[in-house]
């Protein structure tokens, strides 16, 4: 099995630290090379949507690849919506997939399954590999793919894992994508920028620091700022530009947008809405709006932004607002948005990870903790649901010294719950907080949207999650986690700030009527 070990210790040479795992019988000889291969943690996940979620959590915080590893196309259609999701948040991951041994695939046995077909969707590069030769130089196209475009997809077949021939040496990891022109994008921002000029931010960061600048721009030029609706990875708190996101309801992102005559799309994609709708619009900026790319939708827009702040005479000094961290929460009032939201602001430590699937419950979170200490918020950026567990446990798994929070909706929560085993096993920092209003509230919201008003007697049954209801503090305790469960604001907080002070995972069980 030289060639797989030989592949599993370039990529430690890349730097490459996790690899987070639903093996089986075709990716037998990838687990026995690890053993060979300490540089590189092996996570067990019990799904493979845990695994793909996680290594996008890691991804987002590492900036850094990590691996997963799958067995053949079963097992990758299982990750494939968080891959969908780390695909549109363009985070480095390579997923090792197992194949069929070359020779056994015309035989057409019971798992053979189209891998290319299903991994093309969720990848930036894609290769199967063919000569055991190439093992290793396959692994480093794909990595330096992942680094640079987001989740590469390296398909494997047994034969050629478990092959004793030496690996060739991978070449020079030149990048020879052309040089963006900066200049003369910043050029045409700084000429387009005012009243009814809209920055849209996003990318796969975005610092304190691009938050600022942004600021500053909007403040010298009268220009509005926005946040993407979903972003990868932003930081917030301490003091920093306390900057909104744009809505997720196409009617309220459009009214936002309406008088723009130049949308500026700094690491954000052209807003368009979820949903097409009866009624509703499916672009979000005027039609006769100028739309001027100043930074690609991917990396760190941070430079660009300070240049543009810079031409435009904003200034290039980090200017830090006022604080605004609210105090104690002492309230006996039961859960509701505004109470989560407070009590989140008012214990959130410094420099936590938050973990945002909230949905509906979470209205009010990400602008509640602008005045909370620095810490970093991760979003659903590609809209699959049951990303929030796993992207903190890779999180967690990335930052070992920071406490993660996986503000996580009920209903989605149950997709990846596995992902409460993997924390328990790891010891991980993550507070899991789940926001039990025992149903799929967000779909009563999208029904009334398509212009159904009166809710029907199926979706009553196909929204509702209280026949019977779901004991998530009895499912935590049986995956190893300790949990507890509250129903006020202060009971809320006094357990958070328990968790926080606590190391490993637990999970606060907050019932909302």
């Amino acid at each position: 099995m030289r060639a797989a070990q030989r592949l599993l210790e370039y990529a430690a040479q890349e730097g490459v630290t996790a690899c987070f795992a639903n093996p089986g019988t075709s990716e037998m000889h990838l687990v026995a090379a690890l053993d060979a291969v300490p540089q590189i943690r092996p996570i067990l996940c019990l799904f493979e949507g845990v695994a793909t979620g996680a290594a996008d959590g890691f991804g987002r915080m590492a900036a850094n690849p990590a691996l997963t590893l799958l067995h053949l196309g079963p097992g990758l259609a299982n990750g494939l919506a968080n891959l969908h999701n780390a695909y549109r948040a363009r985070t480095p991951i390579l997923s090792l997939i197992g194949e069929h041994a070359t020779f056994h695939r015309d035989n057409n046995p019971p798992l053979a399954t189209d891998i290319e077909a299903l991994a093309r969707p969720v990848s930036a590069w894609l290769k199967t590999t063919t000569r055991a030769e190439a093992i290793v130089s396959d692994a480093a196209l794909g990595l330096r793919a992942a680094r640079r475009d987001g989740p590469a997809s390296l398909i494997l077949p047994a034969d050629i894992a478990w092959s004793d021939i030496e690996p060739d040496t991978p070449g020079a990891s030149a990048d020879h994508s052309p040089a963006p022109d900066r200049h003369s994008k910043i050029d045409s921002a700084a000429q387009a920028l005012g009243a009814r000029t809209v920055v849209l931010l996003g990318g796969r960061r975005l610092s304190a620091r691009a938050c600022a600048a942004a600021q500053r721009i909007a403040e010298k030029t009268g220009a509005q700022v926005y946040v993407e609706t979903f972003p990868t990875r932003i930081e917030r708190g301490g003091g920093g530009a306390p900057l909104r996101r744009l809505p997720y309801l196409s009617e309220m992102a459009s009214g936002l947008l309406a008088n723009a005559e130049t949308i500026i799309l700094a690491g954000a994609t052209k807003p368009v809405a979820f949903f097409a709708l009866p009624g509703r619009p499916t672009e979000l900026a005027p039609p006769e709006a100028a739309l001027i790319e100043l930074f690609p939708p991917f990396g760190d827009p941070t430079e660009v932004l300070e240049a543009l702040a810079e031409a435009v005479g904003a200034g290039s000094r980090h200017i830090l607002t006022a604080a605004t961290t609210a105090g104690a929460v002492d309230s006996n009032a039961p859960l509701d948005a505004s109470g989560l939201s407070a009590a989140l602001a008012a214990t959130l430590p410094e420099g936590a990870i938050v973990s945002d699937e909230s949905n509906t419950l979470g209205l009010y979170a990400f602008d509640a903790a602008a005045g909370a200490p620095p810490h970093d918020w991760l979003t659903l950026t590609g809209g699959a649901i049951g990303q929030g567990l796993p992207l903190a446990t890779g999180a967690a798994v990335a930052c070992p010294n920071r406490r993660v929070v996986a503000l996580q909706a009920d209903g989605s929560a149950l997709y990846t719950i596995q992902a409460l085993w993997s924390q328990a096993r790891e010891g991980l920092n993550v507070t899991n907080v789940i926001l039990n209003n025992g149903a799929y509230a967000i779909l009563k919201l999208e029904m009334m949207r398509a212009g159904i008003n009166a809710q029907t007697e199926a979706a009553a049954a196909l929204f509702d999650l209280q026949r019977p209801s779901i004991d998530f503090t009895e499912i935590a305790q049986g995956f190893g986690v300790p949990a507890q469960r509250v129903t006020t604001v202060d009971e809320l907080s006094a357990a958070l700030r328990r968790s926080f002070a606590t190391p490993g995972p637990s999970l606060i069980e907050a019932m909302f009527k």
